[in-house]
């Protein structure tokens, strides 16, 4: 083998940078070469050598670098002539023989077209580019070459796998009519069992629809019984619910009116018993020396010599002296028209006012007399601004449809006879109503005048 020649004595003389045309278009084997080759030479080379672009590819494994630096050496090498021949030089040398006869400009029959074109790109002789273009039309005939084999071995497996499938078909086949012969003779046999079942149900289907037809006429006649039935069931339990319903009623009726007798009962007695209490304290009667006779002569007769006495005059309904006599009887209760009287002293004031007014005095007198109050207005719904309610004062309102002076009379008729009961109305429809009920009517201005002292 020839002596190797060193990369001193050809960098700057034998050496030849062309540039000449562009960079030629390698196939992806001598591209792929190339770079390998330039990848093993790098650490050979000094730091001054390696371009700063490859230094940080030096640094990488060999079995990686070139992997991870193609697209770098790529790049420096057609960027940089002086690198590629620095680095063509060391590659053709440490090729022996190939290098040599590539640098003279020759490709040996027998090497390798990717290994020639690579080192002829990179040592660039004369006639470079015939080399790598006649590596690449090899390379390419090798592809097709190796495409038609391909195809070739592929023709050859489907046609073999066609001749095993014909041939597994074709006893496939023969099974298969075998087994047709067999099912066919199955089928004939089923046939004549389908028959013979055909016969049977359709003599089953009868015997079915007969009994069914028996089955729905008995149906029929119990769904009707028990129709009837539940409908006397329910008639029953109509009635006795009917009958439920009117003793409940009649029940809670009476249970009302229990105790709204007990009620009147026992707030009469209370106002009997309160009563003789204040008679006895009020009267305190002792011995008189008079005797009844005196009393019918002074009413029946005169005296001589004796004066004619002015009778008391009666009280009239606007009178609050009056009032306040009614309001001073025992359990007395207190029952106010609540507009009648707020229109008469109030009628300037908006109804909101008014009824806070007359409601504020009302408990005033509640508190003073301790007495029982309601005071009754006409309509809920345009109620506004109620106050609150004093101690002892019970505020009510008609219902829709209702009038403060029904109200009032049913007040009335609920209280037990022989209590003190005081209306405060001007309407004298009022009056005469609650008066047939043992009621002590009394005008608007009584309670008025009664207020205003207050």
């Amino acid at each position: 083998m020839s002596a190797v020649p060193s990369f001193d004595d050809r960098l700057p003389e034998e050496a030849v940078v062309d540039v000449s045309g562009a960079e030629p278009a390698l196939p992806e084997p001598v591209r792929a070469r190339v770079t390998a080759l330039v990848a093993a030479a790098l650490p050979a080379l000094s730091a001054d050598e390696v371009p700063v672009a490859l230094r940080r590819v030096v640094r990488f494994a060999p079995n990686r670098r070139a992997k991870l630096g193609a697209a770098a050496i790529a790049a420096q090498l057609t960027a940089d002539p002086l690198f590629r021949q620095r680095v063509g030089v060391r590659i053709v040398a440490e090729a022996g023989d190939l290098g040599i006869a590539i640098t003279d400009g020759l490709a040996p029959a027998a090497a390798d077209p990717v290994e020639v074109a690579a080192l002829a790109y990179l040592a660039r002789p004369e006639g470079w580019r015939a080399l790598v273009e006649a590596a690449g039309d090899a390379v390419r005939a090798e592809a097709d070459s190796a495409a038609v084999a391909g195809l070739v071995r592929d023709a050859e497996q489907r046609a073999t796998r066609a001749e095993h499938d014909r041939a597994v078909a074709k006893v496939e086949a023969d099974k298969l009519r075998d087994e047709l012969a067999r099912v066919r003779e199955e089928l004939g046999q089923v046939r004549e069992e389908a028959r013979a079942a055909g016969r049977a149900l359709r003599e089953a289907q009868a015997a079915q629809k007969r009994a069914s037809d028996l089955l729905a006429t008995e149906k029929g006649r119990a769904a009707r019984a028990t129709a009837d039935h539940e409908a006397e069931v329910r008639r029953l339990r109509a009635k006795l619910a009917e009958a439920e319903t009117a003793a409940a009623s009649g029940r809670q009726t009476a249970r009302d009116a229990r105790a709204a007798d007990e009620a009147r009962l026992w707030l009469l007695i209370e106002t009997i018993g309160q009563a003789a209490s204040g008679l006895r304290r009020e009267l305190a009667l002792g011995p008189s020396d008079r005797l009844p006779a005196d009393f019918v002569a002074d009413a029946a007769a005169d005296r001589p010599g004796q004066q004619e006495r002015s009778r008391p005059r009666a009280q009239d309904t606007d009178d609050p002296a009056r009032l306040d006599q009614l309001l001073a009887l025992p359990r007395a209760h207190l029952i106010v028209d609540g507009y009648n009287v707020t229109k008469r002293g109030f009628a300037e004031m908006s109804l909101e006012n008014q009824r806070k007014r007359l409601i504020t005095g009302l408990g005033g007198i509640a508190a003073q007399t301790g007495d029982e109050v309601t005071v009754v207005f006409d309509g809920a719904e345009r109620v506004h601004g109620l106050p609150p309610t004093p101690r002892g004062v019970r505020v009510l309102f008609s219902r829709k449809g209702d009038t403060a002076d029904e109200l009032i009379r049913q007040l009335v008729r609920a209280e037990p006879a022989g209590r003190p009961i005081v209306v405060v109305s001007s309407d004298r429809e009022v009056a005469d109503g609650v008066r047939r009920h043992g009621a002590y009517p009394m005008g608007a201005d009584s309670l008025l005048r009664r207020l205003a002292r207050s």
